[in-house]
């Protein structure tokens, strides 16, 4: 076993929490129950970047017992959660991950794994894709494929594509429909208003809150913010439609300038760099609260915060409270990275339970499918998203309708007309 993480002394309790995070995945469960036998990945190395939480565990967990051997690193230096990383040693997963890690450390880590040689890679972020395709060209060239679970990462490997840089065929696990619609929006609705309440234990009620992007991440956070009870909903977005359909779906919709002066919570969820900046920080109210719900640290630019403080200091254990020169008070969480899982525990684990099961049978296709696939981002066939669901509502004792012979021919005839 190779491994790096804080304390094996910690795994009793991890493999509490992994225990627990099975009875809510059902999905995974019976994929590990279908495959556990036939071993289709035997042989097979899989290089994994992921959060190390609970939920991943059961992931990498139900990989190893369908045969693969897997190589794991964090894909965030702040959200590994250190018993479950001791524990997954204990489960025989090559784990380098602990929490607080260094920027040199986090790479460290992600290098471990690059250097197993894997023939399938999973990230989250695009970090490892990367770094592949950086510095370890020749190892790229061998990897039957990839796998990416998130928005910022299958940007990264799109804009490789463009340049015809990328050197395997990568499947946007994030673009499944049993993925986004669930994981993107409930997921993270849910846990960044976890991350939050957590952090600060304010209320919510009553609040101005402004939530920059309107995607589906933007859009299940204003969902389950102004279920909170928020007074005000705002939305700032750069895409007219997604503007357009806020409005309609009965959000209040400007520009960051305009609600830079009314604001009382910040959460940043587009993807992009600098989306608060100097010109936002210098109209916002005392006390304004700045949270980030996007997978990297840059949506709240933090080099024009720490240029306008006058004095900055930690007041709470995730709440960076920076003085400005007028005197007014703004309050940092989780040091601007995913407040979700900085804060809290990321994702309950039934929604990740969709995710991780596409994650698993993408990994499984591409072993299959190896040396056939384009080299492109591609999506996870629709079959195999659909069996997701239905995995899932069964695990549910959910039942739904099935076509008919006579439906099934006229949805596939030219002919019935009025």
């Amino acid at each position: 076993m190779n491994f790096k993480v804080k304390d094996l002394a910690l795994a009793e309790q991890g493999e509490l929490k992994i225990k627990w995070a099975e009875v809510n995945m059902p999905v995974l469960m019976l994929l590990r129950d279908m495959f556990s036998e036939s071993k289709p990945l035997i042989g097979i190395r899989v290089g994994a970047v992921l959060h190390v939480t609970k939920e991943t565990a059961v992931l990498v967990s139900v990989l190893r017992s369908a045969g693969a051997e897997v190589f794991l690193a964090a894909s965030n230096p702040l959200s590994t959660q250190d018993d479950v990383a001791a524990a997954l040693v204990k489960r025989g997963i090559h784990v380098y991950a602990w929490r607080g890690q260094t920027k040199d450390e986090y790479y460290w880590c992600i290098k471990r794994v690059a250097e197993s040689e894997p023939h399938v890679v999973i990230d989250d972020g695009g970090d490892l894709h990367v770094l592949l395709h950086e510095e370890y060209v020749d190892l790229a060239g061998k990897i039957y494929g990839g796998t990416e679970e998130t928005t910022t990462g299958v940007n990264r490997l799109r804009a490789l594509e463009a340049e015809n840089l990328l050197k395997y065929p990568v499947i946007a696990v994030n673009d499944s429909y049993t993925k986004y619609l669930f994981d993107n929006r409930y997921g993270t609705g849910q846990s960044t208003i976890d991350g939050i309440l957590r952090a600060t234990n304010i209320l919510l009620a009553g609040k101005i809150v402004v939530v920059a992007g309107y995607g589906w991440v933007g859009r299940g956070i204003a969902m389950r913010v102004r279920g909170m009870g928020a007074r005000r909903v705002i939305i700032t977005e750069v895409n007219p439609i997604k503007a357009l359909e806020a409005l309609y779906d009965g959000f209040e919709v400007m520009s960051m300038i305009k609600a830079s002066e009314i604001g009382d919570v910040f959460i940043t969820a587009t993807g992009n760099i600098a989306v608060i900046r100097r010109e936002h920080f210098e109209r916002m109210k005392d006390g304004a609260l700045l949270a980030n719900a996007g997978h990297f640290n840059v949506e709240i630019w933090i080099p024009d915060l720490e240029e306008l403080a006058v004095e900055k200091k930690e007041i709470l254990p995730y709440v960076t409270e920076y003085k400005l020169r007028n005197g007014r008070r703004l309050y940092l969480l989780a040091e601007g990275r995913l407040v979700n899982l900085v804060a809290a525990e990321g994702h309950p684990s039934e929604v990740m339970d969709m995710s991780f099961a596409n994650q698993f049978l993408a990994v499984k296709y591409i072993v299959e499918n190896r040396d056939k696939l384009p080299v492109k981002v591609l999506r996870l066939p629709l079959e195999l998203d659909e069996m997701v669901a239905r995995l899932k509502l069964k695990a549910m004792n959910i039942e739904i309708d099935t076509l008919t012979k006579q439906q099934q021919e006229y949805v596939r005839s030219w002919k019935y007309g009025t």
